[in-house]
Order: C-alpha cells, then structure tokens, then sequence
C-alpha cells in the first residue's frame, strides 16, 4: 500500500481524512477511477496530468517537474472494473502554491454544491465560491461558480431551452387542470421561435369580474434569465386593498405591437367571460404602447398615470424631496381649489417644476380633474409590491417561472379564503377602520335637512353638501373612494339610516369572499403530462407535437445599458442650463472651466 500525502501546510481538509490508494484497488468503470483520482488530487492539493486514458487503461503522473508520483489503472477482462495496476512513489513537489486547479472542473463544482444547492436553490456562487474555499482550500474563478451553478439548476428545473420547448405542452396542463383558464404560446411562422405567451387562470377571471373594483394596473419587469424578455402584468385589487393579479403575458421584447397584442388578450378575456364590460380605470406609465393598445381595446376607459412614475420621473429631474413631496399632495386633492394651492406652493419654490407639472393635463393624474374612480390608488405599483418573489420568479426557466407564479397565487387565493372566514364584520377590515374613522368625526358635526335626501353639514373646515340618494358629497370623498365621508356618515346617522348599506358592494366580506371563492389548482409533474393529455378529449393533440425554439435575442453579457424615453418627455424641449460664473449655457457653475 503508498501512503499518497502533502505537506501540512498545503491541507484544508480536518487532520482525521486521509486520500490513499492501494495497488488492486477497483472501480466500477473508468468513469468512477477518474473521478476518485481527481477528488484525490484537489484535496491533496497536486495537479495531475493523464498521460493515457482510454476504454481499457487509465495513466496519469503528478504535473510538477520532476516529481515521481504515478499511477496507472487498467480494465479486468470480461467486466467494466477498472483496478489500479501500479504506484509509483509518494510526491516530492509540495503541492501547488497557485490559485485555482486543474482538475477543478465545472462538474467537479456542480458534484461538490448539489446537495446545498438542492436544500436552497437561492445559493449564490458567490456562497458557493467561499464554502469551496473552506472545504477545499482551493479558490476558483466567479464564472466557475456560476456555470457549476447553472449545471445542477438545469438538471433540477430543466434547461431553459427545455422550457421553451415543452410550453405548448404546458398551455394544454393549465387549461385541463384549471377549465376556464386561458393559456396560448405563438411562435415565429419563419422559425418556431418563441414570441408571447399569455395566461390567465379561470379563478382569477370569475373574482375579478364578480366582485373586485373596476381597476386595473398595468405593468412590466424585465426577465433576468438566459434569455431576454419582459413580464406583463395586468392586476385588479381586491375590497381590502390587496393585488389581485389578473394576466400575465410574457414577450419576446417589450415595444408598441406586443403591448397592443397582450391588451387585446385582455380585451377578448373579459369580453369572453362578461355579458356587460365593466367601465374600466386603468393605472400604467402610459407609454406610447400601453396608450395606442387602451384606445382600441377599451376606448371607454379612464386611463390614467401611476403616480409612481410620475413622481420618479418628476425626482429624477428636480431632485428636491419637498417639491415631490407637493406633487403627491398635489395628485391627492380631492377639489381643484386645494390641487391650484398645491401647485403654487410648488411654483413659490420652482417655476420650472411647476411648468413640467403643467405641461401633463391633470385630468390624467391629478384626483381633483381625473373623471374614473380610482378608489384611492394612485399607484399601479405592482412590481414593487411583488417584488418579495417576483424578482426571484424572473430568472427561473420560463415554465419554471409561471409556475412559481402559480404557486403564489394558489397560496394567496386559499390564505386569503380562509382568513376571510374568521372575520365578523360586515365590510372588510380596511373599509371597516375608515368607517370608523368617520363616524368618530361626524359626531363633531352639526346637520341640517333640506328634504329626504339632501342635507348641510356644518363643521370647523366649512359647510358641505350631502345627497345620500346619489351618494355625493361636495368634498368629492364619497364618490371617489366608494365610502361614505364623515360628512355623509354624518348625514345618515341624524336620519337613522345604517351607514354599510351605502358602501360601495366591493368592500362588503361577502363580496371579498366571492373574489376568491375560486381555485387555482396545481398542475402535475412534467413527466406525466403526455400520458395525462392522451387520455383526455380537451386535450388538443396537435400541441403535444409542438415545438416552441427559444427567442433569438439571447442575454448579453454585463449589465445592459438602455434608457427608456418616459411618455411624459415625449415631444420635450430639454431644459436649457445656464452658469452663473460665466454667463454661458451648455454647463453649471460648479463644471465651469472658462478662465475669468
């Protein structure tokens, strides 16, 4: 038996483990013999270098310069063992002294990291770059981390390219699992190659259509996997407040065409699924897109700006928290007397702010012109808040990906069932608080009656006007958030009316229960979805054949480099700078260069 070591110093293994291979030693087949000589050689820390290597002999020597160290292993006859022949000597060179090895393949980092990586998927190279380093002394470059990351991934979700192929397939499981459901994939005509996917899950389309706010949101994330593409979203809210994720298309590229193309689905999903559409308000950046899609496909909705964009395009060009700060109270108030005093406020402080606030009609941004309800949304701000698992959700293989989706919303729909069951109020938690709110107020004011409907409510800010026939105030909070105003509360007690049977029905529990009363059910393994299809009658046979390529545009390398003309810069003289030290423009006084 040769004892095979390494000087102390060279070892980050713990004192008790120890490498050795005796002369007939066997292997089940070269494969394994290779593989335990490599582990050997990284965790002694030697680079070994094969000198032959076939069906039926393996040869390998130590790469250091004159170090004797050798073995050599060769086939039994009649079976695939491989048996080790001869060694020869213990090393003599000490080891290697450099970063790296060479027998540290991108196998051998997918081998060492697959059980961790299949506890947690999350891990970064970065993680697995430092336990290498502990375990095996050894430090390995980021993309070997990364490409032995990517090996064990593809082997647990499949390939990306394996996605793309199989999501015809994919469509056929949503609808057969979840009747009712949409699900299409269209490829390229020339080619196969993958273009837009669109999926909406029955149980999504009943609760938004029978019991959410007419309101949606629009909005997209850029997908960070192998592959370019970009998320669209479409999402409702619920009574209490919450998203309520109604579509989800992904596209090859985001531009004008497939904007039109995924408002279109939604158009022909709820006109499906309705006899009467319902007069939509819809939230988005209102990119020129998104605006040409909503003109064709609901030429009767509101369409407004999310304020989020709104207010970030407005910091990115002022800088200034007070002045954004002014622009949200701006958007905020519900007459137009308090909207002008906002915008003076800001022009006090900037005539330039105020001039780019003025150039935007307010009737698409401001509560006190906008003409839908919007309930008290000024934000879309979908991505943000599903940014928890999203974010994760968009490097995944693109089956993979909608299925992580899946699997949210199905937790969601049952939690938020469930929860539902336990409460006793007659309208949900947030609605009931904001009742409150004004019933603590109203008791503060002083109500005269005009007739049976119309009433003055006189308080420390003013007198305001009360119709409780057509649900209206003249502070405008009625109608607006679809809950009645402590003016209106107010005006209800003093005729004894009961304040929740003039909220709007969507914050009613009953009606929250409705929004989820539907299941989103779980779709099967990959593995038994040809055996499933074949034997169901719905299922379209031809998309079991159907090959889907992936996309054509592959991610580049880096960090990609793009700016987006935002819809409300569109057509924009850029503001002109001027220097106070030198009286040019083109620059600022603090990049001035000119000699004075």
């Amino acid at each position: 038996m040769v004892m095979v070591s390494t000087p102390v110093q060279a070892r980050a293994l713990t004192a008790d483990m120890t490498y050795q291979l005796t002369v007939g030693q066997e292997f089940p087949d070269v494969k394994s013999c290779r593989r335990a000589l490599r582990d050997m050689a990284i965790a002694l820390h030697f680079e070994m270098q094969t000198i032959k290597s076939d069906k039926t002999r393996f040869t390998a020597k130590c790469s250091s310069d004159g170090c004797p160290w050798r073995v050599h292993a060769a086939k039994l006859p009649g079976v695939p063992t491989f048996t080790i022949r001869t060694i020869h000597e213990s090393h003599s060179c000490g080891g290697i002294n450099h970063l790296g090895h060479q027998q540290a393949s991108v196998q051998w980092v997918a081998s060492s990291v697959e059980q961790r990586l299949r506890e947690n998927p999350n891990c970064k190279p970065k993680e697995i770059l430092e336990e290498i380093h502990r375990v095996h002394g050894i430090t390995l470059s980021y993309k070997q981390a990364w490409r032995g990351k990517e090996r064990i991934m593809a082997t647990m979700r499949g390939s990306f390219e394996e996605g793309y192929r199989l999501l015809p397939q994919y469509c056929e499981q949503v609808k057969r699992t979840n009747p009712g459901s949409i699900a299409a994939v269209y490829g390229s005509p020339a080619d196969n190659c993958f273009q837009r996917l669109f999926i909406s899950f029955q149980a999504s389309i009943y609760g938004f259509l029978n019991a959410c706010r007419p309101l949606l949101g629009l909005d997209r994330t850029y997908l960070k996997s192998k592959y370019l593409g970009t998320l669209l979203l479409a999402t409702g809210f619920d009574g209490d407040g919450a998203l309520f994720p109604l579509a989800f298309g992904i596209v090859d590229e985001e531009n004008d065409e497939n904007w039109m193309w995924f408002l279109c689905e939604l158009h022909n999903l709820l006109e499906t699924n309705t006899e009467n559409m319902p007069r939509l308000t819809i939230l988005s950046d209102r990119q020129k897109g998104i605006v040409e899609g909503v003109e064709q496909n609901f030429p009767t909705a509101f369409h407004g700006f999310c304020m989020r964009h709104l207010s970030e395009s407005f910091r990115k060009e002022f800088n200034n928290t007070m002045l954004v700060n002014y622009l949200w109270e701006a958007a905020q108030a519900l007459t137009v007397i308090e909207f002008e005093a906002k915008i003076l406020e800001i022009e006090e402080i900037s005539q330039d702010a105020a001039y780019w606030i003025r150039r935007i009609p307010p009737r698409l941004w401001a509560t006190a012109y906008f003409e839908g309800q919007r309930f008290g949304h000024l934000t879309a701000n979908i991505v943000e808040s599903l940014n928890s698992w999203i974010t994760e959700a968009s490097g995944l293989p693109i089956i993979q990906m909608m299925e992580c989706i899946r699997r949210q919303l199905m937790t969601w729909f049952n939690e938020r069932r469930e929860t539902s069951m336990q409460w006793t109020s007659i309208l949900v938690p947030t609605a009931e608080r904001r009742v409150a709110e004004a019933l603590e107020l109203a008791r503060t004011y002083q109500v005269l009656r005009a007739n049976e409907a119309e009433f003055e409510v006189i308080s420390h800010e003013g007198n305001n006007i009360v119709d409780i026939r057509n649900r209206c105030c003249l502070c405008r909070g009625w109608q607006l958030y679809g809950l009645p105003c402590a003016h209106a509360v107010a005006a209800l007690l003093s005729c004894r009316q009961n304040v929740h049977r003039f909220t709007e029905s969507c914050f009613t529990v009953a009606t929250y229960r409705k929004t989820y009363s539907q299941t989103i059910h779980p779709i099967p393994d990959k593995s038994l979805w040809r055996e499933l299809s074949e034997g169901d009658p719905n299922v379209n046979k031809a998309a079991l054949d159907a090959i889907i390529n992936p996309p054509k545009s592959l991610r580049p390398p880096g960090r990609p480099r793009k700016r987006r003309v935002r819809a409300e810069d569109r057509g924009r003289v850029k503001r002109v700078v001027h220097c106070s030290r030198c009286n040019q423009t083109g620059h600022f006084r603090t990049t001035c260069a000119a000699p004075i």
